[in-house]
């Protein structure tokens, strides 16, 4: 099958991803941190470089509110003062949109790692817009995906990346490329499963794979990865 073996190709180059994403879909990114994994798809939002300009900014966030325990779970996060969370990421629309998170997914459980896989399993996809989340201002279907995914679903995020190295692999294949974002997210699940993989493996190779300089982003940041 020509889809599969271009597939393999790519997914070749991404040797311990596997990993990354088993952590990812038990909710154990950062640590276990479901506070950085908010921080961290309200920061991804607005569409800068993750590795250079979101993760260090994270990482700011954790050693200075959540490591001091200023902020201890999403309650925390919902409640902490605008100003002060600034001090590490300027952007005002990004902090509206983690606080608005919390707020919502601390209601669910006193528990942050119950709480937003509740809310992941229950999320639908059809009608995202719908949803207590999808509705938050700032929130789109890119994020919304994302924290399923951080939540423990296994689906895909069609932001631009993945999109363009996704579609590439189908036109080499002989399939027609996919633009639709509904539909392209059920077409990277249908491909992903037909392939032998899982949807969220398609989605972050399609991001390590990227060059970043003279390497591949699954080289350079391969240490970083066990971390994030």
């Amino acid at each position: 099958m020509l889809l599969k073996e271009i597939l393999d190709c790519y997914m070749e180059k991404v040797s311990g991803l596997k990993e990354h994403c088993d952590r990812c879909l038990r909710t154990e990114r950062w640590g276990g941190s479901v506070v950085l994994m908010v921080v961290d798809a309200a920061f991804t939002s607005i569409g800068l470089n993750y590795f250079t300009a979101v993760v260090p900014k994270v990482e700011e966030f954790n050693k200075k509110f959540v490591e001091s325990e200023k902020i201890k779970d999403l309650r925390g996060l919902a409640k902490a003062e605008l100003d002060e969370l600034r001090s590490v990421w300027k952007n005002k629309r990004s902090w509206h949109i983690a606080k608005n998170i919390a707020s919502y997914l601390s209601t669910l459980s006193k528990n942050d790692k119950t709480a937003l896989r509740t809310w992941a399993k229950n999320a639908k996809l059809e009608s995202w817009r719908e949803d207590p989340i999808g509705r938050i201002k700032g929130v789109g279907l890119i994020t919304f995906q994302y924290l399923r995914m951080m939540g423990g679903i296994d689906t895909v995020m069609p932001d631009k990346i993945v999109k363009r190295v996704v579609n590439e692999i189908l036109v080499k294949a002989g399939i027609e490329p996919v633009n639709d974002n509904m539909e392209f997210i059920k077409k990277v699940e249908e491909v992903a499963l037909n392939c032998g993989y899982r949807p969220i493996e398609l989605c972050w190779m399609t991001w390590l794979i990227q060059p970043e300089g003279k390497i591949m982003r699954m080289e350079k940041y391969s240490g970083l990865l066990s971390k994030i």
